[in-house]
């Protein structure tokens, strides 16, 4: 199936597309907050970099967080209309989920995947990578602290554990992935594995605006 995979829930913004022969091609667009400005021009070059235009995608596929706010809602307003203008499903994933099926190649143990929240805060999610990559947990708002206290041997991967990293190793963290942002190209291998037409932005909480407010208003 001809599908476009779209990822802006942290700090990259990232492109893959799979043509009709099972080829993937996967473009790094930016990696400093500048979705608004690269994701449409990213879409276009990598379709046509695949001799594809709009209309031959079959599927969109995108991360639906949790991550930075205004990343998630360039990302996921863009997959919908596009979606919705071309007549074509639209699948949501998880940016945890993401780093796991990464992960999975990369280590046998279980994953603890971090997504940096900024604030002090982490998106955890504890995964098994055995024959099957399996949520152990709910996607949840962390402290670098409260992973530290439930390691337990486990590997840690995204760009939270590298934010962290000498806090988590002083702890005993004993494995590091070399995976900071969820990958394109992964999000195409988990909505083969589990298709979900479920694209509601996982925030999991207020976005920093909101939150800068409260705090001045209070």
């Amino acid at each position: 199936m001809i599908t476009l995979a779209i990822e802006t829930a942290t700090t990259a913004c990232a492109v893959a597309v799979r043509d009709a022969s099972g080829g993937v091609r996967a473009a790094l667009l930016d990696n400093d907050r500048r979705h608004t400005e690269v994701l449409s021009q990213g879409i276009h070059d990598i379709l046509q970099t695949a001799g594809l235009s709009p209309r031959d995608l079959q599927r969109i596929v995108v991360d639906r967080g949790p991550g930075l706010f205004t990343g998630l809602r360039v990302g996921l307003a863009t997959a919908s209309a596009l979606a919705q203008g071309l007549g074509i499903e639209c699948c949501g994933v998880t940016s945890l989920e993401v780093l796991a099926e990464e992960a999975a190649g990369l280590t046998s143990r279980e994953v603890i995947c971090l997504v940096d929240g900024r604030r002090g805060e982490l998106f955890a999610q504890r995964f098994s990578v055995g024959a099957a990559v399996r949520a152990l947990d709910e996607a949840r708002v962390s402290t670098p602290e409260q992973v530290v206290a439930g390691l337990d041997g486990a590997a840690l991967v995204g760009d939270g554990a590298h934010r962290y990293a000498e806090l988590f190793l002083a702890a005993g963290a004993t494995e590091i992935l070399d995976v900071t942002v969820p990958s394109p190209a992964y999000a195409l291998v988990v909505t083969d594995l589990r298709p979900r037409t479920d694209v509601s932005p996982l925030y999991m909480r207020e976005a920093d605006a909101v939150a800068h407010f409260t705090t001045r208003s209070s």
